[in-house]
């Protein structure tokens, strides 16, 4: 866990050349980490000394001071730091545990919005008009220079060398402006993937660490599997058998929307965040449930709730409203998901699902335990409305709480009452 006290000191440690990158961190980062990771990262910045290499030890506490926000909220805002790629945190554990926090620069406009990964979440937070203006202010101007002639001076035009002024040069360990990688844990397995196309098709040397790296960040934006990829990959090869990149994306992206009604991924957390975890430890139950919860991507969880291991459009649909539109925790999702299919009978009906939802977002429910806690109290409301009609009904607990919840299905009037029930 690398939940944070308020007590806990900390250091920050300038790992590039900042600069003044307000128009990129503004224009292309903040609509994907939010306002507030931005003026994390630049509150971190005034920190450092005059020279800004590292700053002297703090408090967490004074920076929450200083920011006027909460533990959650800070620790909320550095993981989105962290994952994009402008920061890295080290801990050392005590009575009061030490962190350090590197700061990394931004990439340049031109490697955000040819990075797949950001490009394409950029696209799809801004909308395409929104999107390409922000483009726009970035593309650098095109100028006929076909009339002109280049009269440049080259640098041995100008200047000339004698024995004197020749030494051998000292390497220096010198600042330089570094940016941080995307780190991504690929579900695909490229050898494989290059084993199932034919030589002759593809020239397997052409597939070069730089393109590797280009088809795992495809798979991940679009959670294809080898499979898909393989298809994917023999659609895209040249007369020159190469793959051509920018045909691959193109293709990537209208075989997802074909499969999701038109609709484009989002980046999301691919599982509970951890400062959002429980510190509980256990062996019971319902600490193995929780667990579970907290471990597994929602499109795992509902992956396995299907014998075929694929869920529907319709299905993908409606988690990715919760993830995205609600912007609910993927551990609470996974709670979600499973009281209704256990109550529902195996089925996420759409109008169900938003309803309970709704009413979570509501009550601020972040945390696996308190989806759980939640989703108990409805059901034993849920039973109650459904006893008064029905007296044959048994009201029991989700499984998670030691005992099989029933199954039957919601009738379009007891989603009626229920609606009424989680407004009231």
């Amino acid at each position: 866990m690398n939940q944070v006290l308020p007590a806990d000191i900390f250091v920050v440690v300038n790992k590039t050349v900042l600069q003044d990158d307000r128009k990129i961190l503004v224009s292309l980062y903040e609509p994907l980490i939010g306002a507030l990771a931005i003026n994390l990262y630049n509150t971190l910045w005034t920190y450092l000394d005059h020279l800004e290499l590292i700053s002297t030890e703090y408090t967490h506490n004074t920076l929450l001071n200083t920011m006027m926000i909460t533990v959650q909220e800070m620790m909320d805002a550095r993981l989105k730091l962290e994952g994009i790629g402008l920061l890295k945190t080290y801990v050392k554990r005590g009575s009061v545990n030490s962190f350090i926090y590197e700061l990394y620069s931004p990439m340049s406009a031109k490697e955000f919005l040819n990075n797949p990964i950001l490009g394409t979440a950029l696209y799809n937070a801004l909308g395409p008009t929104e999107y390409e203006r922000r483009v726009e202010f970035f593309r650098i101007p095109s100028i006929n220079l076909k009339n002109y002639e280049d009269v440049t001076a080259k640098f041995s035009d100008i200047f000339s060398w004698t024995n004197s002024s020749l030494r051998n040069i000292e390497i220096y360990n010198l600042k330089n402006k570094a940016t941080r990688p995307l780190e991504i844990i690929s579900k695909i397995d490229i050898n494989t993937i290059l084993s199932l196309i034919p030589e002759e098709m593809l020239n397997q040397r052409s597939v070069t660490k730089e393109v590797r790296s280009f088809l795992i960040k495809i798979s991940f934006i679009y959670n294809y599997d080898n499979e898909a990829m393989v298809e994917l990959i023999r659609n895209s090869i040249t007369d020159k058998h190469t793959i051509d990149k920018v045909k691959l994306r193109e293709l990537a992206s209208k075989y997802y929307q074909f499969e999701n009604l038109g609709k484009l991924p989002s980046l999301i957390y691919k599982n509970q965040p951890e400062y959002l975890r429980s510190t509980k430890s256990g062996v019971s139950k319902k600490m193995q449930q929780i667990h579970l919860f907290e471990t597994t991507s929602p499109y795992d969880f509902i992956c396995s709730k299907y014998k075929t291991g694929t869920p529907t459009s319709s299905d993908l649909n409606i988690i990715s409203y919760l993830l995205i539109d609600l912007d609910l925790k993927p551990g609470v999702v996974n709670v979600l998901i499973d009281y209704v299919l256990k109550i529902n009978n195996n089925n996420l009906t759409k109008r169900f699902v938003e309803t309970i939802a709704a009413q979570w977002k509501k009550s601020n429910i972040e945390t696996v335990e308190d989806a759980m806690n939640i989703a108990e109290e409805e059901n034993k409301k849920r039973k109650s409305i459904s006893n008064n009609k029905r007296e044959t009904k048994q009201d029991k607990k989700p499984d998670w709480f030691h005992q099989d919840i029933e199954a039957d299905f919601a009738t379009a009037e007891e989603i009626e009452e229920l609606e009424k029930m989680l407004k009231g």
